[in-house]
């Protein structure tokens, strides 16, 4: 039994062309490759053109009274967005606002959202003021107090 089994996964490792140590060194390219197709991968513009806006994220979020928890995280970042705030490029979980009033560096942790109202920013600061939310809070208590400031 194992002689069948170790035969038919040679068999089956010579005919793989997906694998490259299948493939003798010097051997030519898949057939799909030399007629001009495009390399794996190359459908990520593609696929990012089909992805939702944020016009439509927008249009998918629970009503306003539910808890944040029941919110999908594009929905949430396309909210975040809606709200002024610029997503970091280093961490995806931090958020940043700039308003006339105050600026704001917001976190989406594990168990809460985190906002710290900078004191560097506009308005009298005497240091940076901090604030957590439960995303057990509805998605309307959290927008009032974060726009509210510090």
């Amino acid at each position: 039994m194992s002689m069948a089994l170790s035969s038919s996964l040679r068999a089956l490792a010579l005919v793989s062309p997906a694998l490259p140590s299948a493939r003798p060194s010097g051997a030519a390219a898949p057939a799909s490759r030399a007629r001009g197709r495009p390399r794996r991968g190359s459908g990520v513009v593609a696929l990012a053109a089909a992805l939702p806006s944020d016009s439509q994220w927008l249009e998918r979020l629970p009503e306003k009274k539910k808890p944040l928890y029941t919110h999908s995280l594009p929905c949430i970042e396309a909210w975040l967005r809606s709200l002024g705030f610029t997503q970091s490029r280093e961490d995806p979980a931090l958020w940043v606002a700039e308003m006339p009033l105050w600026h704001a560096r917001l976190s989406l942790d594990v168990t809460d959202l985190h906002i710290r109202y900078l004191k560097s920013g506009p308005g009298n600061l005497e240091k940076d003021v901090e604030r957590r939310f439960s995303y057990a809070l509805s998605r309307e208590d959290i927008e009032n107090a974060i726009l509210g400031g510090p």
